[in-house]
């Protein structure tokens, strides 16, 4: 009876500490402005199905879309045990769903094999992150917390996994002995290569079982809590933030409302603007963000997928698209502990755009999609840079002499040249 209180005193606990901080993430997600993202939805639908259910867009990468496969696998359907873990800890029961025979059995022996292939695959993705250092892992924001971040999820999985075996492995010796409260259940084709490792003492075998049982819930648990501090959050974000994702063709950059107004009354006299505030043009701050922009910094894997094949950061400019989404997350967490500590009126004489997120990044920029089309959930990091340089040309009158130049050949020459219009075909009199 202890332990059944103590199991759900915990479990209650957990998951309301998760909502206090899942409760304070949709909070700083709804700081950015308005986007309807609710058309479409059968699209919407198929997106989300494919990209983050049917990972289809991590296939570019073979060897990792395998390995992350099966993890991702493993870590849904293994999670299926939680639901008999879960109710054998409240009603004090044993293997609950045993009475299921030989479905039990396909169960556990499925279980035991996915485990199995989570914990390799994690032991190789270690490998490759701090034994081979893969160049996409190797980047200057990959130091400190990131790079640690995915140290420890790595490692609490393979201790998870190893856990769950030894516990099968305790679990299946004390059937055969016989032990008082352990049903003959299950099927164990991994587990058992490990029965020789543990004691042939009942209370030993007990005290093993019951320990990795343990274990294996509070890590659940821990990792439910963890995940909102972590790039992990995508296990639960990818699914909405490919739904919400941007179904317009690639490249097709948005139009701000009040200035197509300024047009519209420009080309017509008798158009009339709606009266209000327009607003900032682009985005100084995360607050001037949409909700969708926020969310995906929220839904960032910190892969690096969209850094490896981004020209600018490939010929060695500064700008790492991955860079832009973590810093557009640190400032929004930052703007959420703010606001928490002084109200929705304090301000921190910050912002993204240069404390974050620096003018030479943003210029470096060729607008190319390759971001958007590498990463494997959708994000969108372009739509982020193009807003922050909205900022910089039209509120703040900066821009590279290159842009200015262009944009004043624009507008005094209709054509981003210095050539007036009646000099244009002057090459073709020349030949």
């Amino acid at each position: 009876m202890i332990s059944q209180i103590l199991f759900i005193a915990l479990t209650i606990a957990a998951i309301a500490f998760f909502s206090i901080n899942l409760k304070k993430v949709i909070r700083n997600i709804r700081l950015g402005r308005p986007a309807d993202r609710s058309d479409q939805p059968a699209k919407r639908l198929t997106t989300m199905l494919k990209v983050a259910f049917g990972q289809t867009k991590m296939v570019v990468r073979p060897i990792p879309a395998a390995l992350h496969f099966i993890v991702y696998v493993g870590f849904v359907i293994i999670n299926i045990e939680v639901l008999e873990i879960m109710i054998d800890g409240v009603f004090g029961t044993h293997r609950i769903f045993g009475g299921l025979g030989s479905l039990y059995n396909f169960l556990i022996g499925g279980f035991e094999i996915l485990a199995l292939g989570v914990w390799i695959s994690c032991v190789i993705f270690l490998i490759r992150r701090n034994i081979l250092k893969l160049k996409r892992f190797m980047a200057r924001e990959l130091t400190g917390w990131p790079k640690s971040d995915a140290n420890y999820i790595l490692f609490t999985e393979i201790l998870l996994m190893t856990a769950f075996l030894l516990m099968n492995a305790a679990d299946a010796k004390l059937q055969l002995l016989g032990s008082h409260h352990y049903i003959s259940a299950g099927a164990f084709p991994v587990s058992q290569y490990l029965q020789n490792l543990l004691p042939a003492n009942e209370a030993s075998l007990i005290a093993i079982e019951r320990g990795c049982w343990w274990f294996h819930i509070i890590g659940i648990l821990a990792f439910l809590n963890y995940l909102p501090y972590s790039k992990h959050f995508h296990i639960l974000f990818a699914f909405p933030n490919t739904y919400f994702s941007n179904l317009e063709p690639k490249g097709e950059f948005t139009n701000m409302q009040s200035v197509t107004n300024e047009v519209k009354a420009m080309l017509d006299p008798s158009f009339t603007p709606p009266e209000g505030d327009p607003g900032r043009f682009g985005a100084k701050d995360v607050n001037d963000l949409t909700w969708v922009n926020l969310m995906n910094a929220y839904t960032c894997t910190e892969c690096g997928r969209c850094t490896a094949v981004c020209p600018a950061n490939i010929t060695g400019k500064l700008l790492s698209p991955r860079k832009i989404m973590m810093d557009t997350r640190d400032r929004m967490e930052e703007v959420g502990k703010t606001l928490d500590k002084g109200g929705a009126a304090f301000e921190d004489g910050k912002s993204l755009i240069d404390d974050y997120i620096t003018r030479e990044e943003l210029w470096a920029c060729t607008s190319c999609n390759a971001c958007v089309e590498a990463c494997p959930i959708n994000i969108d990091p372009l739509a982020i840079i193009t807003d922050l340089r909205r900022y910089a040309v039209m509120e703040e009158s900066q821009a590279p002499s290159s842009i200015s130049s262009m944009l004043g050949n624009i507008e005094n020459n209709g054509a981003p040249w210095k050539y007036s219009p009646a000099d244009r075909f002057n090459w073709a009199k020349e030949n």
